[in-house]
């Protein structure tokens, strides 16, 4: 299926039972992008303010609990966020399309990979963990009691390891910047929400593909920041040794590096388009 221009579409799609707030913009080679732990469309900017809207008929969805999509009282599963991409490729008539997956976007991406071989052409994971002996991410579970100031003060220095109490002391100006844009909640009072972050949390806790990786069979690429504290260095390493054939590319970044390192998008952009007639 090709390209819809350059106006972005924001229907809601029923997809795997529930429904999915979608948008969609660019054109060229289908690419489905599935963001991390929280995300939220309407927080600006997003993935279609980067390169990739230029390049790729480019497909994202708030996920299952968050944002505008439906926010069922259940258990989440790693297995739910999967079978959600693949119906949400399916109801845009791709068989099959590019996949990056960003954080709990990976996980997911994995997930995907493993369950839908055939649907994921090539795969960008970024940033991301398979759990197991692999290692797991940051567990965000054990400090969700943790809000506002107090969470984002808490994170800085994890989401980027450079960013240590000397940093900090040194840059206060871009601190205090960092501590207000992670404490920021704009939508925090909407029915559902808290609920939706939780079942996200839950199954984030449980996502283990570290035994099942070398069933991805499709060309995969591993993107890491040299300096995140949340899906860790070592993991990354772990991790493209165990799926077969992956490459590991490193940025100048903490778990931002996509927004950090001007090279990041480019490399997964050609990556993704490798081989292409």
């Amino acid at each position: 299926m090709g390209g819809k221009g350059c106006e972005t579409s924001m229907p809601v799609v029923h997809a795997n039972g529930l429904d999915l707030y979608v948008e969609r913009a660019g054109s060229g080679p289908p690419l489905l992008f599935i963001s991390g732990t929280g995300a939220d469309l309407r927080n600006k900017p997003n993935v279609f303010d980067g390169p990739l809207a230029r390049t790729f008929d480019l497909l994202t969805y708030d996920q299952r609990g968050l944002g505008q999509s439906e926010k069922p009282n259940i258990a989440y599963s790693m297995v739910h966020y999967a079978d959600d991409a693949a119906a949400l490729m399916a109801s845009q008539g791709w068989d099959e399309a590019l996949v990056i997956g960003v954080s709990f976007g990976g996980m997911v991406a994995q997930e995907l990979a493993i369950r839908h071989p055939k649907r994921v052409k090539r795969l960008v994971l970024a940033c991301t963990s398979p759990g197991g002996e692999g290692g797991a991410s940051f567990p965000f579970h054990e400090i969700d009691h943790l809000k506002g100031e107090t969470r984002a003060r808490h994170m800085i220095p994890i989401s980027d390891t450079r960013r240590d109490a000397a940093w900090a002391a040194a840059h206060p100006d871009q601190y205090a910047l960092f501590i207000a844009m992670g404490a920021a909640d704009p939508y925090a009072d909407e029915p559902g929400h808290v609920l939706g972050a939780r079942r996200q949390l839950e199954a984030r806790a449980a996502h283990d593909t570290w035994k099942r990786l070398p069933q991805i069979a499709c060309p995969t690429l591993i993107t890491a920041g040299r300096y995140d504290g949340i899906a860790r260095p070592v993991t990354q390493e772990k991790m493209a040794d165990r799926i077969p054939g992956a490459k590991l590319q490193w940025f100048e970044g903490g778990h931002m590096f996509m927004v950090q390192d001007r090279t990041a998008a480019p490399a997964m952009a050609a990556f993704l388009t490798e081989n292409s007639c």
